[in-house]
């Protein structure tokens, strides 16, 4: 990449970020109108966890190889070829006649959203070669998700009750075109020195596996735990499982490079991603059910109340993007796990959804983790790799991102569907069926913790280390 001024790197960071911004708002403003969109287009809760796990799902799929192929012809020709496939994918879906076509219109905004955020990351990464100003940009980066966290609610509310649930897709609309044209002119196209071949096994195994898990898990409570279907489900995913641990470690260029995993701060990033984003799908998926179906607010007034969450995500990610860049990651990863932990923990042991100020502060206490796990998260991920490894390297925190929310609405949707099987939204039914849901949020929280207090110390660097000249010799090889 040429040498860029000081405004012209600010200029690309503030186009990467429009992308994620869109992304993001995109699964905020929808949590908001599955209410609205259940009554409309008569879906169950496996239904609902479908529109968003449909998106996820090819998401996660697909973003290492959008990864591994921008670094290989051009990263700014796949951000482009993303965010032209993205905003028609939302304008499909806005116009979507039932469930089955808004499913289907949400995975090709899945696939172009796979080219956005890995490849941005990637271009960010490649832009700031400097690592403190490297964790600044990605602070900066942390804190569009907070910006999506305050104003996806309140935007999603407003549009639903306003015109409709359709409308939410409208809003990536002019987003989507500014960013394409503003790419067109300012990006400068990179790629990486020496990129990895396509892994089409690799590819076909990680797809097999996310797709017959996440299937196996949001259809089990209708049609049985044990059933063919699932047992089905359940053993092809063992085998794509095993086929992957066998098949990747014989390959000179595989699509996850095992080697990767052996620096502890990208294992620990990766287990992170999962949880906390887990964490965050199933709490998002709960509580608009939650004050929309039980407490009988409007969208509108849905997104006020989920505020409290929102507000703090925005304000506490650009401190830990500093934090990261001063102290190191593990300041906010202890945080972090002990926000998002004691926010689970106040919904699953003191019901805090049935008295308002335990609900808010649930709310406040899992913003502030929220807020503080996503730069830890992509600065662990991206800064201990080579320079050549970054799109891959970030594909596979995205990945774990889109994994953790694919397996958390999945996870949390099939306890609540089993939990509520035969009865109506009361507070009681809806209270016990979501409880043993919000001890799985608890138990993301302090796994958060755990790993983040167990791969941020000095032996944990090292092996950050001894990883990154080993990828640098089989580079130069």
């Amino acid at each position: 990449m040429p040498d860029l001024s000081p405004r012209r790197r600010m200029l690309i960071l503030a186009i990467c970020c429009m992308s994620l911004l869109i992304v993001s708002l995109d699964n905020t403003v929808l949590n908001v109108a599955l209410p609205s969109m259940r009554r409309e287009l008569g879906a169950s809760v496996s239904g609902m966890q479908w529109t968003i796990d449909a998106y996820t799902l090819v998401l996660a799929s697909l973003l290492m190889l959008a990864g591994s192929t921008a670094d290989r012809i051009g990263r700014r020709k796949v951000f482009t070829a993303g965010l032209v496939l993205f905003t028609a994918g939302s304008l499909l879906c806005s116009l979507a006649p039932s469930l089955e076509w808004l499913v289907a219109f949400r995975m090709v905004q899945a696939v172009g959203g796979s080219m956005l955020n890995p490849v941005a990351m990637s271009i960010i990464t490649n832009t700031f070669t400097d690592p403190k100003e490297r964790a600044r940009a990605i602070g900066v980066w942390g804190g569009v998700v907070g910006i999506s966290m305050a104003a996806g609610p309140l935007i999603g509310g407003l549009l639903v009750d306003s015109v409709g649930w359709r409308s939410i897709f409208w809003v990536n609309l002019p987003v989507g075109i500014l960013a394409l044209a503003l790419t067109l002119r300012y990006v400068p196209e990179s790629r990486a020195a020496r990129p990895r071949r396509p892994d089409h096994v690799g590819q076909l195994l990680v797809m097999l596996l996310l797709g017959s898990l996440t299937y196996g898990i949001i259809e089990a409570p209708s049609a049985g735990w044990t059933s063919p279907l699932i047992l089905g489900c359940a053993a092809l995913a063992v085998c794509s499982l095993v086929g992957l641990l066998g098949y990747e470690p014989r390959r000179p260029e595989p699509l996850i490079d095992p080697r990767f995993f052996r620096s502890a701060p990208f294992s620990g990033a990766t287990v992170i991603a999962v949880s906390a984003f887990a964490a965050l799908s199933g709490f998002l998926f709960l509580n608009t059910l939650y004050l929309q179906e039980v407490r009988g607010l409007s969208a509108l007034h849905a997104g006020l109340y989920m505020l409290p969450m929102a507000a703090p995500t925005f304000l506490f990610a650009p401190i830990s993007g500093r934090l990261v860049a001063t102290r190191g990651p593990r300041l906010p990863l202890l945080v972090a796990g002990v926000t998002m932990g004691a926010s689970g923990l106040l919904f699953a042991a003191f019901s805090a959804a049935s008295s308002t100020p335990l609900l808010f502060t649930g709310y406040l206490l899992f913003g502030i983790g929220f807020g503080m796990v996503n730069a830890p998260i992509t600065n662990t991920a991206v800064s201990g790799m080579p320079l050549s490894q970054a799109g891959v390297a970030a594909a596979v925190a995205s990945t774990s991102r889109q994994t953790g929310g694919t397996l958390g609405v999945a996870v949390i949707g099939a306890v609540l569907a089993a939990g509520l099987a035969g009865h109506t939204y009361t507070a009681t039914a809806f209270a016990d069926a979501a409880r043993p849901a919000w001890w799985i949020i608890t138990a993301c929280g302090l796994a958060v913790l755990a790993v983040g207090t167990l791969t941020s110390g000095r032996w944990a660097r090292a092996t950050a280390i001894r990883t990154s000249r080993t990828l640098e010799k089989v580079s130069a090889s």
